[in-house]
């Protein structure tokens, strides 16, 4: 068993993820309890919430707005509180899914075509083929995803976009295997394969028990599956992640990986994916979970931190 440490876990939040993270966090909490840790679950519904007296590391099981932007790593880095996950700067760009897409350009990591939109268009855009998808371009758990098969649906979807956020991403739709791969400590997990047993992988299919059924290892070709898990590491890379993330990546009918985003801070309930990845490698979940204690808790050791502040 690990020594035992005094865990604050920050879960719920502000967000429209705020009850898939209400879920997550329940599951690490009781993954941790089992490992004779003291969890103190705080929940940063709002800006007034304060770390308990004398935590020693903070396990992060928020998701979407303050949890995956970059805010609450600000303020943790503030506090001198060692914390899972990526840092601020990764977290910030990540999140904004047009700013991850430029680095995964950069890098040479293939990402479908894209373009932001701040209203609503009055006309089909010039040089764009049907389908495309639409998307809020900072949410996560496909919160406002719509996806367009008729040019006259293109206006009501980006609208429905930009109730979450106040700019919308419209990506080229890439037919294909849709797939997830897990990172964790800079390697790649197995490739998790993902189909809806009907439709495509929307927020209803995604959490709606027994609507989607998920592969892992995915049913592909050695080379196949070293060219989906090469490009999860380098998106990952290009983002500035550490630790442990998600990436979404399809693969198209001649075996190639389109990367569409980077999730820093994944479901964590003992069903979710990056889980599921972590299993299919021989971890368990309660292992999945003290690993990204011990992640965080070693980058304070390299730095020769001094003990964490709880308090506001």
């Amino acid at each position: 068993m690990p020594e035992p440490l005094q865990i604050a876990l920050l879960l719920g939040g502000p967000s429209a993820e705020r009850e898939v993270s209400l879920a997550s966090g329940a599951a690490m909490a009781g993954a941790l309890r089992g490992l004779g840790h003291q969890v103190r679950e705080v929940d940063p519904q709002t800006s007034d919430w304060a770390l308990p007296s004398g935590t020693e590391v903070v396990c992060l099981a928020l998701h979407g707005t303050y949890g995956e932007d970059g805010t609450v790593q600000e303020r943790l880095e503030a506090l001198g509180v060692p914390y899972t996950g990526c840092d601020a700067a990764a977290s910030r760009l990540a999140f904004d899914k047009a700013r991850a897409k430029e680095c995964f350009a950069r890098a040479g990591v293939p990402t479908p075509r894209w373009l932001v939109l701040d209203r609503p268009p009055a006309a089909w855009p010039d040089g764009w083929t049907l389908p495309v998808v639409v998307k809020p371009l900072c949410q996560g758990s496909s919160v406002g995803l719509r996806f367009v098969e008729r040019e006259a649906d293109l206006a009501a979807a980006v609208e429905a976009a930009l109730r979450c956020d106040d700019r919308a991403l419209v990506e080229t739709l890439v037919s294909g295997r849709e797939t997830t791969v897990g990172i964790l400590e800079r390697a790649a997990l197995p490739v998790v394969e993902i189909r809806p047993r009907a439709g495509r992988y929307d927020y209803r299919n995604k959490y709606t028990r027994g609507a989607t059924d998920y592969f892992c290892p995915a049913d592909f070709d050695p080379a196949t599956t070293e060219r989906i898990q090469a490009a999860g590491r380098a998106a990952f890379e290009a983002v500035g992640g550490r630790d442990y993330g998600r990436v979404d990546v399809l693969v198209d009918g001649d075996g190639a990986p389109w990367v569409l985003e980077v999730n820093t801070l994944p479901g964590m309930t003992e069903t979710s994916l990056l889980p599921k990845a972590a299993a299919a490698a021989g971890l368990g979940f309660a292992a999945l979970c003290q690993k990204m204690v011990d992640l965080a808790l070693a980058r304070r050791a390299r730095s020769g931190a001094s003990n964490p502040k709880g308090g506001r």
